[in-house]
Parts: structure tokens; C-alpha cells; sequence
């Protein structure tokens, strides 16, 4: 999770105000003191992937930042707002990378899709079920975007309740209880899409 001793909520505030106004040092010293973290995340992503997965923690946390470079002129608000860029960037890496895969198999291989331990899906390596889990997520963000980012960080990145709560601002509790409803909500929609 993204910790107040990996650079100051203040600091990486700042940084990220003064990269979009045209300091490229500022993004230089935010690489610094981010990178870890972003490392991090990205092993959390890649934790249950199968072991010849061809995105490594490094390479992720690469293509993450070269996608992030691209969002230099956004309106960052703060750390929690970046780090929460950074997660989405990271799911959509992982998500192209997973339809890419089904495409070379002509298709994919269609499967039904259970939400009882949603944590296994990633773990599998099962490309046709993390872009399923993807779509019915996007469709879940139009009608609660909290509940999908509570979704996005837990089962994508594999934060913790308590990281989850960090990083979206939130009380642990409030976030158990979005999880908890969100994978009700994505059940009942993976089920009636299989």
C-alpha cells in the first residue's frame, strides 16, 4: 500500500503539481520516491499469475510509467489520486495484455466465470476470465465508481482491506463492506453473462 513514509502526502503533492506545470526533475524525484511502491503493486498484480507470465513486476511498472507520462497535463490531486492512476494504468496493461492472449487463440476459450474466490481468477492465469472480471467491472463503475475502485485495488492490484482503505481514503470498514457488495453485485453479473 502506498505508505506516508514512502515521500510525504505534501511532497508527492507537490512533485506531481510541478511535473504538470513542465518540471521534468519533478517527475524524476516522484519516480524516486514512487517506484517501490509501484513495484510493489505491480508483484501484487502478478502474484497469481502463472509462473511463465510474460509481464514481469519491472516491465509493468515500466509500461505503467510510460502511460503515465502521457497523463502529465492531468489535474493530479494528490498522492492517493496518483497512486489510484497508477492501479488503473496497471489493470489496463494487464487487461490488453490478457485480450491479446485470447486473440492468438482464435477467440479464446469461453468459460463460465465464479466469483467464489475471486482472488484464483488472476492466480490461474486465465485470460478469458480477467478480461470477463474486467468488462463486468467497467459496467459496475458506471453505476458505483467507489465500489469499483474498492474492486480494481483489491482483486487487481491485491491490496489489503486496510491498504484499500489507504489508498482510496476510506475507513477499513467502509471498504469490507464495498468489497463485499461489489462481488455480490459482479457474481450475479458474471453469472447471467455465462
Amino acid at each position: 500500500m502506498p505508505q506516508q513514509s514512502v515521500g510525504s502526502q505534501g511532497e508527492v503533492t507537490l512533485l506531481l503539481r510541478q511535473w504538470r506545470e513542465g518540471d521534468q526533475r519533478a517527475f524524476e524525484r516522484l519516480s524516486e520516491l514512487v517506484y517501490d511502491e509501484l513495484r510493489r503493486m505491480a508483484r501484487g498484480y502478478l502474484a497469481g499469475e502463472r509462473r511463465e507470465h510474460t509481464l514481469q513486476p519491472t516491465a509493468l511498472v515500466h509500461e505503467t510509467y510510460l502511460r503515465l507520462v502521457d497523463h502529465k497535463a492531468m489535474a493530479w490531486e494528490d498522492r492517493r489520486h496518483f497512486f489510484a492512476i497508477a492501479a488503473t494504468t496497471m489493470r489496463r496493461i494487464l487487461v490488453d495484455h490478457a485480450r491479446g492472449q485470447r486473440c492468438e487463440k482464435r477467440g479464446g476459450d469461453q468459460q463460465r466465470v465464479s466469483l467464489d474466490g475471486i482472488g484464483e481468477l488472476a492466480a490461474a492465469g486465465r485470460a478469458a476470465e480477467v478480461v470477463a472480471v474486467d468488462e463486468a467491472l467497467e459496467r459496475l463503475a458506471v453505476e458505483d465508481k467507489l465500489k469499483a475502485s474498492v474492486v480494481e485495488l483489491r482483486f487487481f492490484a491485491g491490496l489489503t482491506n486496510d491498504e484499500t482503505a489507504a489508498v482510496l481514503g476510506l475507513s477499513e470498514p467502509t471498504v469490507r463492506r464495498h468489497w463485499r457488495t461489489a462481488k455480490l453485485w459482479l457474481y450475479r453479473e458474471l453469472r447471467s453473462a455465462s
